[in-house]
């Protein structure tokens, strides 16, 4: 392995950084400060090299400490893992919240995303630039969705340093608190530049206009349990279904959850079931776990709540996931802009590894296991599974060509069970209440509650829980729908609109294909007729070029053609409407035929929705 070092030097802070994560370096060639003549030879060349999934966590602990990676500070981490100075900068250009550019150890991240952008973002992010200018030491990002669209339009400041006000994680990370509900200019600009100052967050409860409501079967514990009381926990029905689990043997805990007829919450809607057993029969080993937490989907904030409300459930959730799949060992792998979940994840982690509820001996089975939390650093296409597998494994998260399919070959080329949060949180009620009584709830084809993120132009936002069947005008209707409705946008930013005339659509995944839309993940953003629709249809097209990790032309290309064609529409610039929806129409379908991932494959159908349904350019 050629390696090119170049002649920048880490800070004495960089070095701590990265030597907190990684211990102190053994020889000249990890950068130690000792004499050349330990360089005629590579001591610990091949562990350093098994250590390559290191390299997100510490890229992390670099930017939070300093607040940007500097060339020192990456060459010194490149030392430590041996890895290519050049693999390590395509690793850290390739994510949103990481900068290779000096600046301010405080960024202000405004989302301009879709709900906080029809809630007045633009003007938001207008009077913290105008009112934060270069001599204040914060500079101010406009970014994608930061997951707060309950609170919109929402801001999250972010400040580095050890020493510094917010949360801790490795590497002397420290966030400040978000700030919403609604961000005003006023009290971001306080919270930017005096972090420890800003005020609390709300508690998680406020996101679920249900609870407390004990009849929820997901959602019940939100605002009622004590998130950071294991005790509380346990004391609510905490760690019956593990018990239950132990009691019926791997095989049967998959046979439960196959037979509720459980399908993935994250979109694709695959039975959970057949992906446990097709891990579980692998003959390869280890098996691996991983919990998708990387909920970036503009619109989407479901995982976060539960993480923030009722930790120890997915704790218990992803421990029975393991046992069932034989997996050893799991990765949380949880999205960069969520500081609060981060802190809670680890609190839950931390007490259940202290109490015998994870590590060599849970319950007293004899079954060993264990959760690592890998953060994101803001990158929407992490949220495919294989993308996923690259970040944690410390590549470009870009997709793997399929097959061979995850459950045959996932992180680290090992066989890998992957489900989101709210799927995982879906196996309790499973257990405790049995499979049959669990497929009683829904329908036929989708069994069991959903949760939906509803937002927008509604009075009363937040999580909602509901039997898979209820109708779209059902949500609509609990969540306080306001006059003048417009659209409703199902899905998210890959999702489809509807029309107000279509409230009659069941939410169930079978009843939004045949209405020739998308159930996705449970997004549900309303829009009344004070948003302009082709401005959000160019936000979504901006997105997706964003988003996209260029990895196939098809989206490469596309959806920058796509967005060049709604400027043009838009602004009413060159070729006429009708000319520029036919090349949309044909870029579209070259996106959604060819591109390698779900991105790519959907990044023309809420547009495409737009134009057939609502006639948006008419």
């Amino acid at each position: 392995m050629d390696l090119r070092f170049g002649d920048s030097r880490p800070t004495a802070e960089e070095r701590a950084a990265v030597d907190a994560l990684l211990g102190p370096p053994e020889s000249s060639w990890e950068g130690a400060d000792r004499s050349d003549a330990d360089l005629r030879w590579a001591r610990g060349g091949r562990a350093a090299r098994d250590r390559r999934d290191l390299l997100l966590p510490g890229l992390h602990a670099l930017n939070d400490r300093v607040g940007w990676i500097s060339e020192g500070g990456l060459d010194y981490l490149c030392r430590r893992l041996t890895v290519p100075p050049s693999e390590a900068y395509g690793v850290a250009t390739f994510y949103s919240m990481f900068s290779v550019r000096p600046r301010p150890a405080t960024v202000l991240h405004v989302c301009t995303d879709l709900a906080c952008a029809a809630a007045g973002a633009p003007r938001l992010c207008e009077a913290a630039e105008a009112r934060l200018g270069p001599e204040s030491g914060v500079t101010v990002e406009r970014g994608p969705c930061l997951g707060l669209c309950e609170r919109a339009p929402a801001a999250l400041v972010v400040r580095a340093g050890e020493d510094a006000a917010g949360a801790k994680a490795g590497g002397g990370v420290t966030r400040a608190a978000a700030v919403s509900a609604p961000a005003a200019p006023d009290a971001v600009v306080r919270a930017a530049l005096a972090p420890e100052n800003a005020p609390e967050e709300p508690p998680a409860a406020l996101a679920v206009p249900q609870a407390p409501d004990p009849g929820l079967l997901l959602l019940g514990r939100v605002g009622t349990v004590d998130p950071a009381d294991l005790d509380d926990y346990r004391a609510h029905g905490g760690y019956t279904a593990l018990r239950r689990a132990f009691a019926l043997g791997p095989a049967g805990v998959i046979r439960e959850v196959t037979d509720s007829g459980l399908l993935g919450r994250g979109g694709a809607a695959f039975p959970t079931g057949r992906k446990w057993q097709a891990t579980a029969s692998q003959p390869d080993h280890p098996h691996y776990l991983v919990c998708n937490a990387d909920e970036s989907e503009p619109g989407t904030f479901k995982d976060r709540v539960l993480m923030e409300g009722d930790p120890y459930a997915l704790v218990e959730a992803m421990t029975i996931a393991a046992y069932a799949t034989g997996a050893r060992h799991g990765y949380l792998y949880l999205r960069g802009e969520y500081p609060r979940a981060l802190e809670r994840m680890e609190h839950a982690i931390a007490q259940a590894r202290a109490r015998g509820l994870l590590g060599d001996d849970v319950l007293g089975q004899g079954f060993s296991f264990d959760i690592e939390i890998r953060r994101g650093a803001g990158a929407y296409i992490c949220g495919e599974e294989t993308a996923l597998f690259n970040s944690i494994e410390g590549f470009r998260g870009e997709p793997r060509s399929k097959p061979p399919f995850p459950v045959e070959k996932g992180l680290f080329g090992k066989p890998t069970v992957a489900n989101n949060v709210e799927t995982l949180v879906n196996v309790l009620p499973v257990l405790t209440l049995g499979a049959q009584a669990y497929a009683a709830i829904g329908t036929g084809a989708s069994t069991g509650p959903k949760l939906f993120c509803v937002s927008g132009s509604v009075d009363r936002p937040g999580i909602y829980e509901l039997p898979f069947g209820a109708t779209l005008g059902e949500l609509l209707t609990l969540a306080g729908v306001r006059d003048g409705l417009r659209a409703v946008l199902l899905g998210g930013a890959a999702g489809g609109f509807v029309r107000p005339d279509e409230l009659d659509i069941p939410l169930t995944f079978e009843g939004t294909r045949e209405a020739g839309t998308t159930l996705g993940s449970g997004v549900v953003m309303a829009f009344d007729d004070t948003v302009p629709l082709p401005r959000l249809l160019l936000r979504i097209a901006e997105f997706f070029r964003d988003e996209s990790c260029g990895q196939c032309v098809p989206c490469r290309v596309g959806t920058v053609r796509q967005e060049e064609a709604l400027h043009r529409i838009a602004e009413r610039t060159g070729a006429d409407a009708a000319a520029d929806i036919t090349l949309l129409r044909e870029v579209g379908r070259a996106m959604r035929d060819a591109s390698i991932c779900g991105l790519g494959q959907t990044a023309w159908n809420a547009v495409e929705s737009a134009i057939d349904r609502l006639g948006a350019y008419e």
